[in-house]
C-alpha cells in the first residue's frame, strides 16, 4: 500500500520530533519513538496510528525485539524497508547497551600525573590546555585539550572547562598547561585562573585536584604549591 500519510498531518502539538525537540527524547511516549523511526503512515491512517498499530500487535517491546521482518510486514503499512529499518535501529540499540565508558588508566599520585602529563607535554612548541576528568574511582574517563594558544597567552574560560566535566560526568579534573619556554614558575595569571577553577569546583560540586604547569624537563604542582 503507498505511503503517504506524513508526521505533518498530525497535529502540531502532537508531532513526536517537535516535542522530542522541545522536552526531550525521556518525555516521549515509546510509540512516539518509533512514529519518528517509521516517519510515514500508509494511506488509510498516519504514522502516530501506525506506531500504535505496531505495539499493540507485538504487545511489548521484547516481543518487538524478536521480530522477525517477514513478521514485521504482517502489519499494514510496514513494507520490507519499514521493518529493515525497525530491525537496524533495535540492533544499533543492543550494541549501545553493551557499550561501557572508555577509561585511560587510574590516577593513583600527583607524581603519576605529573609524570604522564609532562611525558606528552613538555615539547610543545605553543601554549596548550589541556584537562583529565575523572571519575569517582580517579580513572581517566577523557583527557581533552581545551585550548591551543599562542607562546605567550592562554586563554581558557573555566565554563569551556566544566561544560565538558558535565558532559562526562566527571566527578574530577585534573588541570594542565605548559610553558613553552621551559620554565614551570607560575605566573600570577596561573594563580588567578586555578583558584576561579577551585571556586567554580566547589560550586558544581566537581573537584579540581590539581593543575600542573608544564615545563622543561620539569613541572609544578598547584596543589603541591598550596594553591589548590
Amino acid at each position: 500500500m503507498q505511503e503517504t500519510s506524513l508526521v505533518r498531518e498530525v497535529p502540531k502539538a502532537s508531532r513526536p520530533r517537535e516535542r522530542l525537540d522541545h522536552y526531550g527524547e525521556k518525555a516521549l511516549a515509546t510509540h512516539e519513538l518509533l512514529a519518528i523511526l517509521l516517519r510515514t503512515g500508509p494511506k488509510d491512517s498516519n504514522v502516530i496510528q501506525l506506531a500504535l498499530r505496531v505495539m499493540n500487535h507485538f504487545g511489548d517491546l521484547h516481543a518487538l525485539k524478536m521480530a522477525t521482518i517477514e513478521e514485521l510486514m504482517e502489519i499494514n503499512g510496514i513494507g520490507r524497508t519499514k521493518a529493515i529499518e525497525i530491525k537496524a535501529c533495535i540492533e544499533l540499540g543492543d550494541r549501545f547497551s553493551q557499550t561501557t565508558q572508555l577509561k585511560s588508566g587510574t590516577i593513583t599520585s600527583t607524581q603519576m600525573a605529573g609524570a604522564l602529563l609532562k611525558q606528552e607535554m613538555r615539547e610543545l612548541q605553543q601554549e596548550h590546555v589541556v584537562a583529565l576528568y575523572l571519575n569517582t574511582k580517579n580513572e581517566i574517563i577523557k583527557k581533552k585539550t581545551i585550548f591551543v594558544g599562542s607562546l605567550n597567552s592562554s586563554v581558557a574560560h573555566p565554563r569551556e572547562i566544566f561544560r565538558e566535566a558535565v558532559r562526562y560526568a566527571a566527578a574530577r579534573i585534573i588541570l594542565a598547561h605548559n610553558h613553552p619556554s621551559g620554565n614551570p614558575e607560575p605566573s600570577e595569571a596561573d594563580l588567578v585562573f586555578t583558584r576561579r577553577m577551585v571556586e567554580c569546583g566547589e560550586m558544581m560540586g566537581i573537584d579540581l585536584l590539581d593543575h600542573f604547569i608544564i615545563g622543561d624537563p620539569t613541572y609544578v604542582s598547584l596543589k603541591e604549591y598550596g594553591v589548590i
